[in-house]
């Protein structure tokens, strides 16, 4: 587990190739798999692999959301707010689990933030989200996930660079 923390970075470029099916599947599955408060699992994923879907979630926000366009597909990840008060930190718990999965199966991915930001015309970006994706009102969408393979390296953490002052023990 350490390796793979060390070497998952956030990828934005990405070949223009598919992400298998059975690639997805494994992921979808974990994610179900995934903490959440009680054991309630009450976050729910759309899985997007549409190019026409990708380009349009691609203008979520003003920034940060336009690398899906290139993605092999990407994860919208949500929940009903009336299910949980602790929806935020479950789906959070749930979009890591996607990440760390699709590194360890050999894809890149990148989170992109949906809730409280804004497209670049003003309106809610998770507005927009539920309008490509017909996704029900009463859900909340935390973020979306793009996945594919990498088209960019990058190095994994240097431990020499760790800001270990963050870290306490017993006290502060």
């Amino acid at each position: 587990m350490y390796e793979l923390l060390k070497t998952r970075r956030s990828i934005r470029k990405f070949q223009d190739k598919i992400v298998g099916e059975d690639k997805l599947d494994t992921i979808l599955k974990c994610v179900l798999m995934a903490p959440s408060s009680r054991s309630s699992r009450h976050c729910e994923f759309v899985a997007v692999t549409e190019r026409e879907l990708l380009k349009k979630l691609s203008a979520s926000r003003t920034m940060g959301t336009e690398f899906l366009a290139g993605t092999g597909a990407a994860i919208v990840v949500l929940a009903d707010p009336g299910k949980s008060d602790v929806w935020i930190e479950d789906a959070s718990i749930a979009a890591l689990t996607i990440q760390l999965v699709a590194h360890s199966l050999g894809l890149g991915s990148c989170w992109s933030q949906i809730r409280e930001r804004l497209t670049p015309a003003g309106r809610h970006a998770e507005d927009h989200v539920k309008d490509v994706l017909n996704i029900p009102d009463r859900f909340k969408v935390l973020c979306i996930i793009g996945l594919g393979y990498p088209a960019e390296e990058k190095p994994p953490y240097d431990e020499a660079d760790l800001p270990l002052d963050k870290l306490h023990r017993n006290q502060y």
